[in-house]
């Protein structure tokens, strides 16, 4: 099984306590917490994907948090990730460390990079049941006045026609997903569920 995660923020104060508002009693008690849901879900021969921003822990807290953590693990670096560049770091618990990347899950491409793009590489792809071929899955935003500006941007795409190869009027497809990490209430989820869980926040707003 292959999972999604993003913006996790290990060992980070101030998302607990000022950004995010997670509400736990300290750092330390949030660390155990979503060590304690990812470990409900992912098991040892699972990939998770981390779509950025694992840790801001110096290397030998993270080095620490990843013997914890189940799974087969890929990282999609983020911004805060600067336990990277520490020479006692041991990156090894990763498959690999990339920018950005582009893979296939389950007959569909997955375009991967911490940051939002809002014009991604494949976008317009369809099945022949008019089903998404691509998805954008991104982190960075959180759930900030960025991802409202997003979530419009997405909805002026997806009303906007446009006329395909064959001459047709159609909407413009447009399915980004922002996988923050407190959506899934710190699981990480595969892509079908993210997709649920993005049709779910739809319909509410």
């Amino acid at each position: 099984m292959r999972y999604y995660i993003a913006d996790l923020h290990f060992f980070h104060a101030n998302m607990n306590t000022r950004m995010d508002r997670r509400g736990f009693k300290s750092v330390e008690e949030m660390n155990e917490y979503m060590i304690e849901k990812w470990n409900g879900k992912v098991r040892k021969n699972d990939d998770v994907i981390i779509i950025g921003d694992l840790s801001w822990g110096n290397a030998e807290e993270t080095n620490a948090l990843l013997k914890r953590l189940n799974g087969r693990l890929y990282l999609i670096q983020g911004n805060h990730d600067r336990f990277l560049t520490n020479k006692d770091m041991d990156a090894s618990r990763f498959r690999w460390i990339k920018s950005y990347e582009e893979l296939s899950d389950n007959k569909r491409k997955v375009v991967l990079c911490h940051y939002p793009i809002m014009c991604y590489n494949g976008q317009y792809r369809l099945d022949e049941n008019g089903e998404p071929r691509t998805y954008m899955l991104y982190g960075h935003v959180h759930d900030t006045q960025d991802q409202r500006l997003l979530e419009q941007f997405q909805e002026i795409t997806r009303q906007t026609v446009t006329i395909d190869a064959q001459g047709n009027e159609r909407n413009i497809p447009c399915n980004m997903i922002n996988c923050f990490c407190m959506y899934s209430d710190y699981v990480p989820l595969t892509l079908d569920e993210w997709i649920t869980l993005e049709k779910t926040k739809r319909k509410k707003e």
